[in-house]
């Protein structure tokens, strides 16, 4: 039962907005108080579950996996994957943190200069304009690039490599609403919340 406790849950705010990532135990402390509510997905159907509406749901439908599972004196309790806040409606102001990571994400896994879609460890970040003619490691100055593309540009503008972006880089108008300590243990359900799921180490100026 200990490990099921620990089991990641996603939380949402009255507004169905993605805003934390904790613990099945401090979601069942959520539940049991009435500030929360587990919401419930099959086949794109979402269905809402108070504590105890849960607790009979468990009773007939056990999951699959021990871990997904609590077991109290009287009932054996399914751990909920996500939970609906009652009253919170506000959205954690996170800023963007400018990572390789997140580069990738705004453009799209496509190198901006030849515009191919490749995987991130075929990859680089490229300074638009480079460090030696002062350009800084900002939004507007780095942009996802191809390992061929990166080489040919080097140390050069764009335009002295003959070399042209696809579109001027800026900085992306959404923003984390959550860090998932977690990798790999996202459940599917989790994706019609999340638009990014995690970060890595912000690159330095």
């Amino acid at each position: 039962m200990e490990v099921a406790l620990t089991e990641p849950v996603l939380v949402l705010n009255r507004l169905w907005q993605a805003v934390n990532v904790i613990a099945a135990k401090r979601a069942f402390s959520l539940l049991a108080s009435g500030h929360a509510s587990v919401v419930y997905e099959e086949n794109e159907d979402f269905q809402i579950f108070d504590m105890m509406d849960w607790v009979d749901f468990s009773q007939y439908n056990q999951p699959v996996s021990e871990m997904k599972i609590v077991h109290t004196v009287r009932y054996s309790i399914r751990v909920p994957k996500i939970i609906l806040l009652s009253i919170f409606d506000k959205v954690p102001k996170k800023e963007l943190k400018l990572t390789r990571k997140n580069v990738f994400e705004r453009d799209k896994y496509q190198c901006q200069y030849c515009g191919k879609r490749l995987p991130s460890e075929e990859l680089n970040l490229d300074h638009v304009i480079p460090r030696h003619y002062g350009g800084k490691t900002t939004w507007e100055n780095i942009v996802c690039s191809c390992v061929k593309c990166n080489s040919r540009k080097a140390n050069r503008l764009p335009h002295e490599a003959s070399m042209r972006l696809t579109r001027k880089p800026s900085k992306p108008q959404w923003r984390p609403v959550i860090s998932i300590a977690a990798r790999g243990r996202k459940h599917d359900e989790w994706k019609h919340f999340i638009d990014v799921a995690y970060w890595n180490v912000e690159l330095e100026s």
